[in-house]
């Protein structure tokens, strides 16, 4: 019975993982094109449990650029990177970035993104 309940709690505990979060985005246009450097907070582990990629998506869900992380950032936080080369189409005025990690998946709650 132990055994059991011990089991169910180490099951149980994925999901009160912290999640990733973005704590800043800026935008810049370059040409027909946007760069995002976007930065994450994350208490990544390791490679149990780590911030692993954020995209950007248009309001109706449309993904318009993924940005993988290919690695945890352990001894590096917050952290930036950046995805460039992200079209989007000139009726669409403002952006979501979400951010996901291993163990939670993509967050629920964007960071929503009036362009310029």
């Amino acid at each position: 019975m132990i055994r059991t309940a011990t089991a169910l709690i180490l099951l149980a505990a994925p999901a009160l993982a912290d999640p990733a979060e973005i704590t800043n985005v800026n935008v810049t246009r370059a040409g027909d094109a946007w760069q995002f450097d976007v930065t994450v907070a994350h208490p990544d582990t390791g490679w149990d449990h780590y911030a692993d990629g954020w995209e950007v998506r248009a309001p109706d869900g449309t993904v318009l650029g993924t940005r993988p992380l290919a690695h945890p950032h352990v001894n590096e936080q917050p952290f930036t990177r950046s995805l460039s080369g992200v079209v989007i189409p000139d009726t669409v005025a403002q952006v979501h970035v979400f951010v996901r990690d291993n163990l939670s998946g993509w967050g629920e709650e964007p960071v929503i993104i009036d362009l310029p």
